[in-house]
């Protein structure tokens, strides 16, 4: 979008606050700045033996499977992959381990790891939480660790080591309400989280201490007219509702990438953007700006691309595709990457890079069966990522 058209935008969000308009009406003022465009990568090809529409020069390898022993290892892949990262070995050989959450219910949930070898070979695999329920999406630290979301009114972010089998730590300071994402900021060590409910808030968690969550400042976004955050200190006891910050239609997915805060809102078919640096939150993809042509609908979890940038971000629901926003010539293309076919009921999960971007990782989280009980499939795709 062109400078003189925002500011045409922001003046008119300026007028619709001062006349009372409620919160929701200035989100609507900002326009997207993605458009319809050609993939870099080309069309979709037909789909392959797991039901995976790839461009050409792409294939997919099967990882993981709810129920049965992921390949060379004796663990069974867990239900409802959901939430997913990848972190380089500790030992210096060139590996890395996925970590995957699993969204069930009851004490089902918690998330698993699969680590790699450098050639790519599975290495192991096993859990790292277990006993909790609902583990959504989360996010990866900077010094190396995971943090597992519990999706419902009481959950809780988890502290999970991703390198060997154990059980996560509990970080209660970080909020008690319907975690989605966790990212961190690496310039400070901030954490910025979203919440799944129909008025969910995003918020910022400051550790007393850098790298350690045990303690910290538990804070909630307030956006004003011209589109800047700032920040309200709330409780992390419960999920905080008050009318001096800013309500978002279901916060889900998040990254944090070159000093911005990516994070989709379902309801609204929306991705934003906040530059930390200077505090602006702008729509970067709206499906309802770009018509029924729209490539995204139900943005989910969300992934930047470590070598180019691009954002890959997944649908929840709609047509099962992984939508890719590319830098492109200075413009941000809106494509889809990839697409499951005959995976009715499902979702798309878990998308993530491994360190040196050559592979991606992402799952569908109810398989080919359908409903409620299809075994979850975890799956890598390789190709000529640019």
């Amino acid at each position: 979008m062109n400078h003189s058209r925002r500011a045409f935008l922001r003046r008119s969000v300026a007028v619709s606050i001062a006349a009372g308009l409620s919160p929701i009406i200035w989100r609507q003022a900002f326009a997207t700045s993605a458009i319809l465009g050609e993939s870099p990568y080309g069309q979709l090809q037909g789909p392959d033996r797991y039901g995976i529409r790839l461009p050409a020069g792409f294939d997919s390898r099967l990882i993981g499977m709810t129920g049965e022993l992921v390949a060379g290892t004796d663990y069974a892949w867990h239900g409802w992959p959901d939430g997913g990262a990848t972190f380089a070995n500790p030992d210096g050989q060139g590996g890395w381990t996925y970590v995957s959450n699993s969204e069930l219910n009851g004490t089902r949930g918690g998330a698993s790891a699969v680590r790699f070898f450098a050639d790519g070979r599975i290495d192991d695999a096993y859990r790292i939480l277990g006993g909790t329920k609902y583990n959504c999406a989360g996010g990866s630290t900077p010094w190396g660790t995971w943090l597992s979301c519990e999706e419902h009114r009481a959950g809780l972010v988890w502290e999970c080591n991703p390198f060997a089998p154990g059980q996560g730590v509990a970080r209660p300071a970080m909020g008690k309400f319907a975690h989605e994402a966790a990212v961190v900021d690496p310039a400070t060590g901030w954490v910025y989280m979203t919440e799944d409910t129909g008025d969910s808030r995003i918020y910022r968690f400051r550790p007393a201490v850098r790298n350690d969550l045990s303690a910290g400042t538990l804070e909630a976004m307030s956006v004003d007219a011209q589109g800047f955050a700032t920040w309200v200190e709330v409780s992390p006891t419960k999920p905080y509702r008050g009318k001096d910050t800013t309500a978002f239609d279901r916060g889900e997915g998040a990254w944090f990438a070159d000093g911005h805060f990516y994070f989709c809102t379902t309801t609204d078919n929306r991705v934003w953007s906040l530059d930390i640096s200077s505090g602006l939150l702008e729509v970067i993809y709206d499906a309802a700006a770009l018509g029924p042509d729209a490539p995204l609908r139900d943005p989910d979890n969300v992934t930047v691309h470590p070598n180019s940038g691009d954002i890959f971000v997944a649908e929840d629901d709609d047509d099962l595709q992984l939508v890719l926003l590319a830098n492109a010539q200075g413009q941000r293309i809106a494509a889809p990457f990839l697409q499951l076919v005959g995976h009715a009921g499902s979702e798309v999960a878990g998308p993530a890079f491994s360190p040196d971007g050559s592979r991606l990782y992402f799952s569908s989280q109810r398989g080919t069966d359908g409903g409620n009980n299809g075994p979850g499939m975890t799956f890598e795709i390789r190709g000529p990522f640019r």
